[in-house]
């Protein structure tokens, strides 16, 4: 059946947003189409005056410009033309579309991201447009082997995720796998990079992220130039970085706009946070409950008469804590700014004053609590963040049921699960296990750049 108006209004399910006539052709009457809400009206009319003008002088491949293509006709297309928010000009005899790319660009200005602020640097951040995002990592590799590409996932292919990387730097193999594992995704919607994010990872009942996500496009670039590969998603202004490792989530910009032993200082602070935050309340259940005896004896005493007005065990006193403050925690995210931040004041202060005075936690608990909130702030990956508080309580588990045997077994298990990771193929442990000298130095200490440039040009891994 050749398309009529009746025909393109059911296939849009007759939704009043859609602009559909015919119009005079100079070879035949067309049909046009779009979604008013998606498309600029205005230049629309100039676009289409041009292309008249080009099939009244029958020009050769008149349909095709630069933001016009013609495709043969079938339903599907149309459909996922229109979503995309391109006008359609159908003509039934020849059954052919063609489509003019007139979007209406509704983009906000490229700020900070909110959760990655740096002192020095850039202060561009991502946006919701796929392209704009795509510039700002050109403006930042001025380089012709950068490569772009665009794939259709799902079972309607109407979804479009991009995948960048650097020809001369990235390993064909993992461009491979990345391709591969995108043409397998059988979802037929996707709105978050988090949502492809679990059709790409390997392990995903693990709580370590094994792919990055930021939303500053000097990362990425830097992430590129590293031979990773990353993957944009229109509507969301957040880029997925692959392959990484668990050290990569303990970098940031400032590492590098900063003097060399400023950034070596902050990487050896970021890994002690790590330490305090996943250990601390644990150790100190241990100690409490078992191992008083390696306290010197003025603090054990001191110890021991913080907790013995308490009524229950330091386990259950650590968990009332920890669970209180992911409360104050989460709402004050939650709620507008100004009220969020009074939150996190009245709860912090004037409720844990109240909890110490009415005799439900110890001072020492609270202390160390605290500590462990700050040192669970200072890694700068929201999603290793989360992954650290959650890790927090299996640990103190095992602290309150067999003390410092306990910790070392949940330590045990949690490197036996860190060496079965893996991101892309890639050991998630690296380089711990397989064991690279310079890289493992590069944990602990920002080396000096030109020193990095030259050891990766040996490698071959950098022009």
């Amino acid at each position: 059946m050749k398309p009529n108006i009746e025909h393109v209004k059911r296939l849009v399910y007759e939704t009043d947003d859609l602009f559909v006539k015919m119009i005079d052709w100079p070879f035949e009457e067309g049909i046009i189409c779009y979604l008013t809400s998606l498309v600029d009206g205005g230049e629309l009319n100039k676009q289409l005056v041009l292309l008249k003008k080009q099939a009244e002088a029958k020009t050769q491949n008149w349909a095709i410009s630069a933001v016009s293509t013609s495709y043969p006709y079938t339903d599907g297309k149309l459909q996922n033309l229109l979503s995309l928010g391109e006008t359609a000009i159908i003509f039934p005899e020849a059954n052919i579309i063609v489509a003019i790319n007139l979007k209406k660009e509704q983009a906000r200005t490229t700020d900070e991201p909110e959760n990655e602020h740096v002192i020095n640097g850039s202060h561009e951040g991502f946006i919701e447009n796929k392209d704009t995002n795509i510039a700002l990592i050109r403006k930042r590799l001025l380089r012709a082997d950068f490569v772009v590409k665009h794939m259709y996932i799902g079972n309607k292919n109407s979804d479009t995720v991009t995948y960048t990387y650097i020809a001369s730097v990235v390993d064909p193999q993992l461009v491979e796998m990345v391709e591969k594992k995108l043409n397998a995704v059988s979802s037929d919607e996707f709105f978050t990079p988090g949502q492809l994010i679990e059709y790409l990872e390997e392990h995903t009942w693990s709580p370590f992220p094994q792919f990055l996500v930021t939303e500053r496009p000097d990362r990425v670039a830097s992430n590129l130039l590293e031979g990773r590969i990353v993957i944009l998603m229109d509507n969301s202004p957040a880029a997925v970085v692959a392959p990484v490792t668990l050290f990569s989530f303990f970098q940031t910009p400032d590492d590098f706009n900063s003097r060399v032993l400023v950034g070596s200082f902050y990487r050896l602070l970021r890994i002690f946070s790590l330490i305090t935050a996943i250990f601390l309340p644990a150790f100190y259940v241990s100690v409490v409950s078992f191992h008083s005896e390696i306290l010197p004896i003025e603090i054990s005493k001191q110890v021991k008469l913080a907790i013995n007005e308490i009524p229950y065990r330091p386990f259950l006193e650590a968990i009332i804590l920890e669970v209180f403050i992911e409360l104050i925690r989460e709402a004050s995210m939650r709620l507008p700014t100004p009220i969020g931040q009074t939150i996190a004041i009245v709860g912090g202060l004037v409720v844990g004053d109240a909890i110490v005075n009415a005799g439900l936690v110890s001072n020492l608990m609270v202390i160390v609590v605290a500590m462990t909130a700050i040192s669970s702030f200072v890694i700068p990956s929201a999603e290793m963040n989360m992954t650290i508080r959650i890790l927090r309580f299996p640990f103190m588990l095992g602290a309150a049921l067999f003390g410092f045997f306990g910790m070392v077994i949940g330590l045990l298990l949690l490197f036996i699960h860190l060496l079965n990771l893996r991101s892309l193929g890639r050991p998630y442990f690296s380089p711990i296990i397989p064991f690279d000298l310079t890289r493992f130095k590069d944990i602990f200490v920002r080396l000096p750049f030109l020193r990095f440039l030259h050891r990766n040009k040996k490698k071959g891994v950098r022009e």
